[in-house]
């Protein structure tokens, strides 16, 4: 690449001045510390690995880079222009011609040439060319890297050729229960007696959780008719950005009527075959658009429990999508759909332990079904009720026929019912999704 010219160069370095305001002895005021990802992130940082932050628009990458930089700048005393922050939406750096290598030659001249610099990127996926750069950066061992995005280019199957190996995964959900209730100054039960003592005002606070979800900004708001309209937008700009525009699609009137029935229709069994008749489009195209929407974060495909793959594939699916929020507000419902939001809460939270979700079904069926880390099975009805029906402890009970010694827990949420009957545990959602946060076992168990 050629020199830039000496307005060019002015240019770029006003253009990253602006987004780097510790350099002016300016210390970001990041909002409520995500204190589930910021440990990690740290840890991760000193392993001289690039980290990777994914996941689905809104859910807060970018506050997690800032809380990161206000970490090491407060904390660890790290000198202020020894930390780049890049963000690639940011319209003057999308007209770079070769943008990372010239905002870094940039960096280097004019801010700080030392090793050791902390190199944040955010949406990096907006800025040509950024593997081949990326890449030499880490080879040559002198920096940290950190970077983010939003859409398929860093699934991890593509940073696994993008990048080689070279990187440590961070998936970002929006907030999870113990987070919202955080968001929603709501203190954390200490223990066992303080999460009994807080009951009723925490299942107002879930009830809360259902209907509008866990992005960020959008609890923070206190306008319920504004939380609406923020998700509408949320929606609409995944949708476009992450989804028409980065896999060119033609027919978007046909993706977004999938997309629109599959968010109504959250916890329904489907074949491919039956959306392709009920959105007129050819399988290829359907099978290609949920393809496209999992690359988004915002839509998840949950296969038939089976140890052969050939039976995984000859059942029909079901499909969750990230927020329940999100859902509320862009899909047809005639009730609360309290049931079915429950369900996807689950589904959500389970994701962000680190489990692969299936379902299964027999005479009965089972809700999820996952594999903990000693390879025995966990099997979940959600039942959003006190008094469950006898068809959610049947299935159970077959499952655990079925697959015998596999098979390790067998649990039933419920609204507020809690009791044991044989293998069967029935436990209040409220409390199943507040564990982690009332005990420290990170065992990778689910109870």
């Amino acid at each position: 690449m050629g020199l830039q010219s000496k307005y060019d160069v002015s240019s770029v370095l006003e253009t990253i001045t602006s987004l780097n305001p510790w350099w002016r002895g300016t210390i970001p005021d990041a909002g409520i510390p995500r204190e589930k990802y910021l440990p990690r992130l740290m840890k991760y940082l000193d392993t001289g690995e690039i980290v990777v932050l994914s996941g689905v628009r809104r859910s807060g990458k970018t506050t997690l880079l800032h809380q990161t930089i206000r970490e090491l700048l407060l904390t660890h005393k790290i000198a202020p222009q020894k930390i780049l922050f890049v963000n690639g939406d940011d319209p003057a750096i999308g007209k770079l011609t070769d943008p990372v290598e010239t905002i870094l030659d940039t960096y280097r001249k004019d801010v700080s040439n030392d090793e050791g610099a902390y190199l944040f990127f955010d949406e990096i996926q907006a800025l040509d060319g950024w593997e081949q750069q990326i890449r030499s950066l880490h080879d040559n061992k002198a920096h940290h890297i950190i970077i983010t995005g939003s859409s398929s280019v860093l699934l991890e199957s593509q940073l696994s050729v993008k990048l080689s190996g070279r990187y440590l995964p961070i998936p970002v959900f929006p907030l999870d229960f113990p987070e919202y209730l955080t968001f929603r100054n709501v203190p954390l039960p200490q223990d066992t007696l303080h999460l009994i003592s807080q009951k009723y005002q925490i299942i107002t606070m879930l009830r809360d959780y259902f209907r509008e979800g866990g992005f960020p900004r959008v609890v923070l708001e206190q306008d319920k008719s504004v939380k609406t309209e923020m998700l509408a937008s949320y929606y609409d700009s995944i949708v476009y950005r992450d989804i028409v525009i980065s896999n060119t699609v033609r027919n978007v009137k046909a993706l977004r009527d999938l997309l629109v029935y599959l968010f109504s229709n959250i916890s329904c069994e489907y074949s491919y075959r039956s959306l392709s008749d009920i959105v007129q489009i050819d399988l290829a195209t359907t099978r290609e658009y949920l393809h496209y929407a999992g690359q988004a974060h915002v839509l998840y495909e949950v296969p038939f429990f089976s140890y052969s793959v050939k039976m995984q594939n000859r059942n029909n699916r079901k499909c969750y999508c990230i927020d329940g929020g999100l859902r509320n507000a862009i899909s047809f419902r005639f009730s609360e759909d309290t049931g079915r939001l429950a369900e996807n809460l689950v589904f959500v939270t389970l994701l962000s332990r680190g489990f692969e979700p299936y379902y299964w079904k027999g005479e009965g069926e089972v809700d999820f079904v996952c594999r903990n880390r000693d390879t025995t099975l966990t099997a979940i009805n959600v039942s959003y009720t006190d008094d469950p029906a006898g068809r959610e402890t049947r299935a159970l009970i077959l499952f655990r026929e079925t697959f015998g010694d596999a098979v390790d827990k067998t649990l039933i949420l419920t609204k507020d019912l809690e009791k044991t009957e044989g293998d069967i545990v029935f436990l209040p959602l409220w409390k199943w999704l507040l564990q982690d946060a009332v005990s420290t076992r990170a065992n990778g168990d689910l109870t």
